[in-house]
């Protein structure tokens, strides 16, 4: 089994964007999986659905599921 793990800091890939999108559905990807034939890109649901059937196989798991809960950047007032 390989490892996977949380951050990919060693391929220094850029953060997802709501530019990404799922390949299951096409809501914003949250979890970006490097296999050897390529990259999945998930939303948080099908990121978690799939994860133990791709793990065998993944070389990186980028998981940023936890942004889903940070609370959103206040407009700057003049």
């Amino acid at each position: 089994m390989n490892q996977i793990t949380d951050t990919i800091d060693e391929l220094e890939l850029p953060s997802l964007t709501a530019l990404d999108r799922c390949d299951s559905c096409g809501a914003q990807a949250y979890v970006r999986v490097t296999l050897a034939s390529g990259d999945l890109l998930f939303c948080a649901h099908h990121g978690a659905k799939f994860k133990e059937k791709l793990a065998p196989t993944a070389l990186a798991w980028h998981d940023e599921t936890d942004r889903l809960n940070e609370s959103p950047r206040s407009a700057v007032v003049d």
